[in-house]
């Protein structure tokens, strides 16, 4: 007979045996994943660009060169592209990873496009930037490629864009210097109107206040000696939810390797692709559209003098947002339109299309990457986009709801069968995901005249002296040095320990005994993982209220409204809430 305590014993030795075996897993997956980073970093034009492509057009080929590239997505023997049809161009945004996210599975934007026989075209870029290279040049580049696939679709309707978080705004910018080379947009989770948000919500757009402006932008460039290091973007948002960064992301790997770790390797061969970018471009990104938030305001120009207006747009926008989108939320991809427009008559009286869908099923990075969001928006937008180029005049919401099942699939490829309704909307309809007071505002605006003088400040009596001490080895360090690269590379193979999870990792995978999902310590285990999650993240919240709370309580207060608020810049308000 066996009792209580053998029942004990003989849970704890499964656990035990499995909890050994899956460490081992573990730790040779973050091996596999520091080496991936290290051979991706070797390789500055590496992308994990899953389709077969070729090179259409080089921007480094152009009067000024960019970093960026035309390709053309080949199309599988079983997926013919239909010269006559729409070209669809994906542009992956450039914000701290390397490009191909766009299209670094079966299951995303240029896979349905191919699917439904576009022509597809992708933009991507390579580690380093041109030297010289600046944010207005890359505008120009993409406006350049836009005129070549033009050039070999004569016949064709004129391209879809789809522009992904950073590289959403450039599509707009772009499109609205030359609204006769762009088809239908579809921006995808942009933060195009960086201030707005809703109390409670948003947190990143407090970074620039926190910090006293723009200023540590410029430090950290002169540090790189004229290279911003994208790892830093890639942390901030990381910090943003910490109880994914510092755990769960990790713990999930380790308590399901067998399945998990294949998937986790595939997305992080992204996520650690870091970029680099030239200082003078990431300081005019941070300068204007995120702390002085100009984009929306018509406050830009490019290169040449002509005014960035985004009224000037005449192809039907489509925007995706999602409420679990932490990091661009709807009221930032959303605000430019109250921003522009104050109701619906005036949208329709500048014969303009604008559309937006609403995810609510996944976070920021899913609505690039998520198959269910493939499978459905994404889907759906390249099967509409004619439909939706001949809608009226107006202002729509994107409604998307399971069709009747008739036995005709209407997905592509036979896939999930969706019904798309474009209900009116009003511009109040916006205005409901968040917006803020015209004292907000004014906070906000505030922050953009301090980070003007701190950033002045910081150039005139800081900048020489750091830039005195700082060479290209010194810059290199402080680069191999960032916590985010540590992170990779003291887990990979130049680690001479991780020999060791390696030599032990076949073995452990041949003579597998994983404990059942019921044993009690596993139990236990996922119950305290769930109380680490839950306590990081009750951290994440008392850190983001003191952070609103501090950012309105001095940028709000009285003695820096009198000196630095809207008043005394003389800028416009934006159009109060309703």
């Amino acid at each position: 007979m066996t009792g209580p305590s053998d029942a004990v014993f003989n849970a704890w030795s499964d656990y035990a045996v499995d909890a050994g075996q899956r460490w081992v897993l573990f730790l040779d997956t973050l091996r596999q994943r520091g080496d991936t980073q290290i051979r991706m970093a070797a390789e500055p034009r590496a992308m994990v660009l899953w389709f077969d492509h070729e090179v259409v057009m080089s921007g480094r080929a152009l009067p000024r060169p960019i970093n960026f590239a035309l390709h053309r997505i080949l199309p599988p023997a079983n997926m013919p592209a239909d010269p006559a049809k729409r070209p669809v161009m994906v542009i992956d945004p450039r914000a701290g990873q390397g490009a191909g996210i766009g299209g670094f599975k079966q299951e995303s934007e240029i896979g349905d496009a191919l699917a439904a026989g576009h022509p597809v075209y992708f933009i991507g870029f390579s580690a380093e930037p041109e030297p010289g290279q600046t944010f207005l040049d890359v505008i120009e580049g993409e406006i350049a490629f836009m005129e070549r696939i033009v050039e070999e679709h004569p016949d064709a309707p004129r391209p879809a864009a789809i522009g992904n978080c950073q590289a959403g705004y450039q599509v707009l910018m772009a499109a609205a210097l030359r609204p006769d080379l762009f088809g239908p947009c579809l921006i995808v989770g942009s933060p195009m109107s960086y201030w707005q948000g809703r109390r409670g919500e948003a947190a990143m757009r407090y970074l620039g206040g926190l910090l006293g402006g723009s200023w540590p932008t410029a430090l950290t460039g002169d540090l790189g000696n004229g290279t911003f290091d994208g790892a830093w973007l890639v942390m901030n948002f990381d910090l943003l939810g910490p109880a994914n960064y510092l755990w769960d992301k990790q713990y999930e790997v380790y308590a399901h390797v067998d399945e998990g770790a294949e998937r986790y390797l595939a997305f992080e061969r992204w996520w650690g692709d870091f970029v680099l970018f030239n200082a003078e471009e990431i300081q005019y990104l941070v300068d204007n559209m995120f702390v002085g938030d100009r984009l929306a305001r018509g406050a830009l120009t490019a290169r040449d003098g002509t005014k960035v207006d985004l009224r000037a747009l005449n192809s039907p926008t489509v925007i995706l947002t999602s409420t679990r989108d932490h990091i661009s939320p709807p009221a930032q991809t959303l605000g430019w339109i109250p921003d522009l427009y104050r109701d619906v008559e005036e949208i329709r009286a500048a014969g303009r299309v604008i559309v937006y869908a609403v995810e609510d099923r996944t976070g920021h990075l899913g609505l690039f990457v998520s198959a269910r969001v493939a499978d459905r928006e994404d889907e759906e937008f390249v099967l509409t986009m004619d439909a939706i180029n001949d809608l009226g005049p107006g202002l729509y919401e994107m409604v998307i709801t399971p069709a009747v099942q008739d036995g005709t699939p209407a997905g592509i490829e036979g896939g999930p069968q969706w019904a798309v309704a474009f209900e009116p909307r009003t511009v109040d309809d916006v205005r409901a995901f968040g917006r803020n007071t015209p004292d907000e505002n004014a906070a906000f605006a505030a922050v953009d005249r301090i980070s003007q003088i701190n950033l002045a400040l910081y150039r005139a009596f800081v900048q020489p002296l750091v830039r005195a001490g700082v060479n290209e080895a010194s810059a290199e360090a402080l680069r191999a040095l960032h916590p985010l690269r540590l992170s990779y590379t003291l887990f990979s193979g130049l680690n001479p320990w991780t020999a060791i999870p390696a030599a032990l990792a076949p073995s452990i995978r041949a003579h597998r005994r994983p404990v059942a999902a019921d044993n009690p310590f596993m139990e236990a285990q996922e119950s305290l993982s769930r109380t680490i999650s839950a306590s990081i993240d009750a951290w994440r919240v008392m850190r983001d209220q003191a952070t609103e709370d501090w950012f309105f309580g001095l940028y709000g207060s009285a003695p820096m409204q009198l000196w630095f608020g809207e008043g005394r810049t003389r800028r416009r308000r934006r159009h109060a809430p309703a």
